[in-house]
């Protein structure tokens, strides 16, 4: 007698059934099962649990409906991020003049006594008027922003307001197919972009991290920001008065970080098509309750684990920087210095672009650290034979403007160019440190620069033609 028969089922049919049901789902249904189960666990805790003394619907449920409001919540975000970078701006100004002043000062004591112990000229300038003079620009540049704005940043982290924005900006990369904790490392780039892609570590998916340690450069890090502040102060903040002139400044820089947060989410978009297709992983994220923040802890991280771990970097990546500005700056064929022999010879490519072959020579010489891109151009148009910096507006717009012939045009492309160029090589460093892949190294790098040559290109050449 035989036993009734069963049907076997190969597991290949059973995966071809499941993608086939998970298709038909809906792209929300995950999200619909996370807010099920929530309203369930609430509806119990309700009827299960009592609180005396406490206010179930109190200032924090009202805070966060306001937060995280489709309709308020962005734009009161926004406002906090100007609130961020004006305080960083005006609060770095005064310590980064003491700290210039005080290395600069132990610049000329040291080079004096090597003159008077009759060290030969060109290790004087070579140590001193550049190695040393790019590690002091370097630290006066970037030390105040960073020790101001990454106590901020961790303050409003241990307060609980940056889950907030996190959970903000998730409709945003959620329809770009990249993660909602992506804001979160975003934000940290704006202190420093190789702290940022470290901080993606936050996500657990490979494909979304990547996309966010890609994406991180394009928002400017306090290295690009003595660049977008000083084009702001000369071809904007100049055109009002001299008490809004800051707020003005403030302004335009946060005009130039939309359009990178804009450019984010739409590289994002093309990279979750592309190379790194695939289905964006759902972000539950839990609210944390709002707290009073460690100060201790708040301290420690701020300026160990993130200004002090940065700055390293940095001046281990400037100091050789300094050494290669003298060099080009000091060393001469046929009676003009190499820097201008190489700047002749990008001008064609600069000029394409709306900018000039100086602009383009600093950023290659400022590729271990944006902070001296500046300071490397007035030197190359001054023929000063090292970095040097003008402090009076009307003096410096003398020289870009009446003598270097700078337009609206060039301002806003060194603006877009700074914006969206390549990253300097403490991050490179950091994505390979992160990745250990020639590959999305060599991406992270290179893609950036591609997409500032091509977006400086068409404002050229499409103001060029319409101003015909």
């Amino acid at each position: 007698m035989s036993g009734p028969t069963t049907t076997s089922i190969r597991p290949e049919e059973i995966l071809r059934d499941a993608e086939n049901l998970r298709r038909s789902l809906g792209p929300s249904f995950r999200d619909a099962v996370v807010e099920a189960i929530y309203a369930d666990a609430e509806r119990i805790a309700r009827r299960t649990v009592r609180r005396a003394g406490e206010r179930y619907d109190g200032f924090d449920q009202w805070l966060d409906r306001v937060l995280t409001s489709p309709i308020t919540g962005l734009p009161i975000m926004g406002l906090g991020l100007a609130l961020v970078f004006w305080v960083t701006i005006v609060g770095a100004n005064y310590p980064s003049e003491l700290i210039a002043t005080v290395l600069f000062w132990v610049e000329a004591q040291a080079s004096a006594l090597f003159d008077m112990l009759g060290v030969p000229g060109w290790i004087t300038g070579f140590l001193w008027h550049g190695v040393y003079r790019g590690l002091a620009w370097v630290v006066a540049v970037m030390l105040p922003p960073m020790a101001i704005f990454f106590p901020i940043f961790t303050l409003l982290e241990d307060l609980g307001f940056l889950p907030r924005f996190a959970f903000n900006m998730d409709r945003l990369f959620k329809k770009v197919g990249a993660h909602g904790k992506q804001a979160l490392s975003m934000s940290m780039g704006f202190g420093c972009n190789a702290a940022g892609v470290v901080a993606t570590r936050i996500i657990d998916s490979p494909r979304e991290r990547l996309i966010a340690i890609l994406t991180n450069n394009f928002v400017p890090c306090n290295g690009r920001f003595p660049t977008l502040i000083m084009l702001a102060l000369v071809f904007f903040a100049a055109e009002f008065p001299p008490a809004y002139a800051s707020f003005v400044a403030a302004g335009a820089v946060v005009a130039v970080v939309v359009v990178g947060i804009v450019t984010t989410l739409v590289v994002s978009a093309l990279l979750s098509r592309t190379v790194l297709k695939g289905e964006a992983s759902v972000f539950t994220l839990e609210l944390p309750p709002y707290r009073r923040p460690n100060v201790m802890q708040v301290l420690y991280t701020s300026f160990i684990d993130r200004t002090i771990f940065v700055l390293r970097r940095a001046v281990l990546m400037a100091a050789p920087a300094g050494g290669v500005i003298w060099l080009l700056s000091n060393l001469h064929l046929g009676g003009q210095s190499l820097a201008l022999w190489i700047a002749d010879f990008l001008d064609p490519l600069g000029n394409a672009i709306g900018l000039d072959g100086v602009i383009l020579l600093a950023y290659i010489i400022a590729i271990p650290a944006n902070e001296i891109v500046v300071p490397t151009i007035l030197m190359t148009y001054t023929n000063a034979g090292q970095m040097i910096e003008i402090s009076g507006l009307d003096e410096l717009r003398a020289l870009l403007v009446g003598q270097q012939g700078w337009t609206l045009l060039t301002a806003a492309n060194l603006m877009l160019f700074s914006l969206l160029h390549n990253p300097c090589s403490t991050t490179i460093w950091t994505i390979w440190s992160e990745t250990r892949s020639k590959k999305w190294t060599a991406m992270g790098a290179l893609m950036p620069l591609g997409i500032a040559f091509l977006v400086t290109f068409v404002v050229a050449q499409g103001v060029r033609l319409l101003g015909s």
